[in-house]
């Protein structure tokens, strides 16, 4: 009998060591040892998120760049939006004037007012003109999202230069896009309509002089890829620039 008990303190004693062992880093056999101290082992933390860089980022950077080298002019006419200005020759279409150029193919309304306070704020125009909402439409943008758009980028720009005057170009009539002119038809009417109600705003409507008399988009405005405008295209829009912005117009009042 004292036999027994012996042999069971020894094999509870045994026992014991054997469960002390297990809980002592480097000790113990098998993977169980190695798996109690990897699920103890705080987690690896997790990647930051980063935003991803704007694909205007690098325009954006050179408009900066630019003017830091060469200020733009005083009570200049600036020029912002998507590849119609862009791609505008602006210096030959008003030569010896204050013009700014701010156009980045590709981009929106919305776009334009995200880069406001970098490209167009500083530069402090006495006149700001837009072209955008061809794209916007093309993405599947609604006429009413492109006012909700304009009044933010007017918004912006507003409460930066009190001063300025803003035009409105309105989304042309082309052929590549034809198929979206009945919604660019009803942003138009919408920005026209706002346009309306506030003294320091003006629309521009290109449209009558775009369109040929069977009411289609005149071939000759545009190049071959038939969405962006051909010199010809670009004289009806200096023309009318012109009679709307008098500082781009020989005739008209010297900028300050």
């Amino acid at each position: 009998m004292n036999d027994a008990r012996t042999i069971r303190r020894r094999l509870l004693a045994t026992l014991r060591c054997i469960a002390f062992s297990a809980l002592l880093p480097g000790t113990g056999t098998g993977a169980g040892s190695g798996q109690l101290y990897a699920q103890a082992a705080p987690a690896p933390p997790a990647a930051i998120a980063k935003t991803p860089a704007s694909p205007w980022e690098q325009a954006i950077q050179e408009f900066e760049a630019a003017d830091r080298l060469h200020p733009p002019p005083r009570d200049g006419v600036l020029f912002v939006g998507s590849s119609s200005i862009r791609m505008w020759k602006l210096a030959e279409s008003f030569p010896g004037l204050p013009v700014i150029p701010r156009g980045f193919g590709g981009s929106r309304i919305a776009d334009s007012t995200e880069f406001a306070a970098r490209i167009v704020l500083p530069a402090k125009p006495r006149v700001v003109i837009l072209y955008a909402g061809d794209n916007d439409v093309a993405g599947g943008r609604t006429a009413a999202g492109v006012l909700e758009d304009f009044k933010a980028f007017v918004a912006a720009v507003h409460a930066g230069l009190p001063e300025a005057r803003i035009v409105f170009i309105s989304i042309k009539p082309s052929p590549a896009r034809w198929a979206l002119w009945p919604e660019m038809q009803k942003a138009n009417a919408l920005v026209r309509a706002h346009a309306e109600g506030l003294s320091f705003l003006r629309f521009l409507d290109v449209t009558a002089l775009m369109l040929g008399a069977d009411g289609q988009p005149r071939p000759e405005l545009y190049v071959e890829d038939r969405l962006h405008m051909s010199p010809a295209g670009y004289r009806v829009w200096v023309d009318l620039v012109k009679l709307a912005v008098p500082e781009l117009s020989r005739g008209g009042s010297a900028p300050r």
